[in-house]
């Protein structure tokens, strides 16, 4: 059995539920501006950069509205959605507190590896005070390159300074997945909005209902 010495998190629909709010603060914007947006559109850049998805945004709608209105969308859906949040109206996934009391008695590290902006992880951190729970942080501000690539576990491994069989991701989307398996740490998947293809039920070491069964898992698979 291997040993466990780190832990890395996903944020959005992993430690908070936050999906359905982006998606629901972008439907109310888009519908004011008559903008055909859908759920289905959403889904397709669940795991997405903000960055990536504002490009998708402006391939999708350019030709029909203009570059300066789709600005004017993606800032105004920014903006109805970091609303949301300093609401406090994102809450905590089950097992969140569980968990993080878990690998404190086990004096497990861990840091959190987003492709969300420092802003928004600061946001919600703050709202659920979870701020110092969290010391470590990497970010949409700190990689060139978003998931699916690997950089950001990358540097979160570098971070933690621990190899990499004895560290564990936890993610809910296809694209942390594929960064997680492109950077050869073990991964576990919590789904959210997005169920697993059979292709990520390859990339992973186990999928799991929710955080609440993650310390069952964690000792039954690892050794202490």
């Amino acid at each position: 059995m291997a040993e466990l010495n780190g832990v890395i998190f996903d944020m959005d629909g992993l430690i908070f539920d936050t999906e359905l709010l982006y998606y629901q603060a972008t439907q109310i914007v888009a519908d004011q501006m008559e903008i055909p947006y859908t759920k289905d559109v959403y889904l397709a850049y669940v795991g997405v950069s903000d960055e990536e998805v504002w490009a998708a945004y402006h391939e999708r709608y350019d030709a029909a509205f203009g570059p300066e209105t789709v600005d004017r969308f993606i800032q105004a859906a920014f903006d109805q959605t970091l609303l949301l949040f300093e609401q406090g109206q994102a809450a905590l996934k089950p097992g969140v507190h569980g968990l993080l009391r878990y690998l404190d008695e086990k004096g497990i590290p861990r840091i959190l590896a987003s492709s969300n902006q420092r802003r928004v992880i600061d946001t919600l951190l703050d709202s659920a005070g979870l701020t110092q729970e969290f010391p470590e942080i990497v970010c949409f501000d700190d990689v060139v390159r978003a998931k699916p690539d690997p950089e950001i576990f990358e540097k979160a491994h570098n971070r933690l300074g621990v190899p990499k069989n004895q560290l564990v991701i936890l993610e809910d989307s296809a694209n942390g997945i594929h960064a997680a398996h492109a950077a050869g740490i073990p991964v576990i998947m919590v789904p959210d909005l997005v169920a697993p293809t059979s292709v990520i039920e390859e990339k992973v070491l186990h999928i799991l209902p929710s955080l609440v069964e993650v310390p069952d898992y964690f000792e039954q698979a690892y050794t202490w």
